[in-house]
């Protein structure tokens, strides 16, 4: 797949915050949000950036964990990712490099397909909240493709599904500046924020197909 139109990345994001309200998810899922160029009203979009915040598993059943090892060669289901949710999809459980259930994989196996040219950020920090902390980071190290874009559209909160959300994202509604603006904003220096919005660019554009990345703040 090479991408989407806006008609087609809105539908998709609804599919997903649907699957994410009626299917059991490896681990608590408490925001979805879009950015980049669905959030900006382009039409068509290379790439759909989406962005996860998740919740520990908490009340989990870690007496289950020597099952899963044995049967999937996987640590971790009941600690950190949910066996029942295991249990009903096993063909979605990944793992880290070290053998240890990865809630960030799980979930983009759960809701994305391997082909589809969706970018998936997992955390346990609201997008506002990481957006700033990623911004901190890499002033302080330099490493820009770390960054965060800034220009987010909250669709799913808690529970809860912003209509006026999907209404203004299929109508191209909302109104964002430059990614070097934007970077500027929220408190990043020029010429850093020019420098900073093309390593993200440069970033995005070297991906292909399913992306995902996990982040702890």
């Amino acid at each position: 797949m090479t991408g989407f139109t806006r008609a087609e990345a809105v539908e998709r994001v609804e599919q997903l915050v649907s699957t994410v309200e009626s299917e059991p998810m490896p681990v608590p899922v408490r925001e979805i949000w879009v950015y980049g160029d669905l959030a900006l009203g382009l039409d068509p979009i290379s790439r759909l950036d989406v962005y996860l915040t998740k919740d520990l598993l908490f009340h989990g059943d870690a007496e289950r964990e020597a099952e899963f090892v044995d049967s999937h060669g996987v640590e971790g289901i009941g600690k950190t990712v949910s066996a029942e949710w295991a249990d009903e999809h096993p063909e979605y459980i990944r793992a880290s490099a070290n053998g240890y259930a990865a809630p960030e994989k799980c979930l983009a196996a759960h809701l994305v397909g391997e082909n589809e040219p969706i970018h998936l950020e997992v955390c346990n920090a609201s997008f506002d909240d990481n957006v700033t902390q990623r911004l901190r980071g890499a002033m302080a190290h330099g490493n820009y493709e770390e960054l965060l874009d800034p220009r987010g559209v909250c669709c799913w909160l808690d529970g809860r599904r912003s209509e006026e959300a999907f209404e203004k994202l299929a109508g191209g509604e909302y109104v964002f500046p430059t990614l070097a603006d934007a970077f500027a904003m929220i408190g990043m220096d020029e010429p850093d924020s020019e420098q900073a919005a093309n390593a993200v660019r440069s970033y995005r554009e070297n991906q292909d197909g399913l992306t995902v990345r996990g982040d702890v703040v």
